[in-house]
């Protein structure tokens, strides 16, 4: 019976694509609105793919109507399958052994929750040889905020085990302070991971209960989140 869930965050928690991502959203924004701006002064760390698409539009005066944030994203992801195969990218320290360690663990059950669409965290897990791992998750294709993806990751956790799991019982992992607050917002455990932008430090700020520096010392933390 599973009586622990771990949902892990994606981009610089799992892997780092290389920038791919940001190159596919620029290709995007080239291609279906004609704009060739960078992306310097839009925060994408911790935010939804649907969020940051709002953005953008706000940035560059596009309307943020149904039919314009589609073929914004449809172009993203099309992008994206090509970037994954040009740029350089890497699963992170810990992985996927400590995926391979948790799948070991009758009682504890692994999902997702990130700001990725579900087709774009597909292509990334695929491209890294980690898909097979995640069989549920919660995704910008849910909401745009951040703050309300935990309750639809935690429900499908309930549904995939035929088990209800109470927040102390859930585990948030993430590198930023939004992955964090996500959690705090559900009264779940949030881990940081200092393998992004902000350090263990502004993790510790943000309220985390565990920092990790990153996540190559798997029986280390096996032990020290108590599962």
């Amino acid at each position: 019976m599973k009586t622990k869930l771990l949902l892990f965050d994606i981009d610089q928690t799992i892997l780092h694509s290389g920038g791919a991502g940001e190159k596919a959203l620029t290709l995007a924004l080239r291609d279906r609105f004609g704009r060739e701006e960078t992306l310097e002064n839009i925060e994408i760390a911790g935010k939804t793919d649907i969020w940051i698409a709002h953005r953008i539009f706000e940035a560059h005066g596009i309307e943020p109507v149904p039919g314009n944030i589609e073929s914004f994203l449809e172009g993203y992801l099309g992008h994206l399958e090509a970037e994954l195969g040009r740029n350089t990218g890497r699963l992170l320290p810990g992985f996927p052994q400590i995926l391979d360690r948790l799948e070991q663990m009758p009682h504890v059950a692994v999902g997702l929750l990130t700001g990725n669409l579900r087709r774009g965290a597909e292509l990334k897990l695929g491209h890294f040889g980690v898909l097979d791992y995640f069989s549920f998750g919660a995704f910008s294709d849910d909401s745009q905020e951040r703050n309300l993806l935990g309750p639809f990751a935690r429900k499908r956790a309930g549904e995939a085990f035929g088990v209800e799991f109470p927040p102390d019982a859930i585990y948030i992992l993430g590198d930023t302070p939004h992955d964090i607050a996500c959690a705090k917002a559900i009264g779940a455990h949030g881990v940081g991971v200092a393998t992004g932008r902000y350090s263990r430090a502004a993790l510790e700020a943000a309220g985390a209960d565990f920092v990790f520096d990153d996540l190559s010392d798997v029986e280390g933390v096996i032990r020290t989140l108590g599962l």
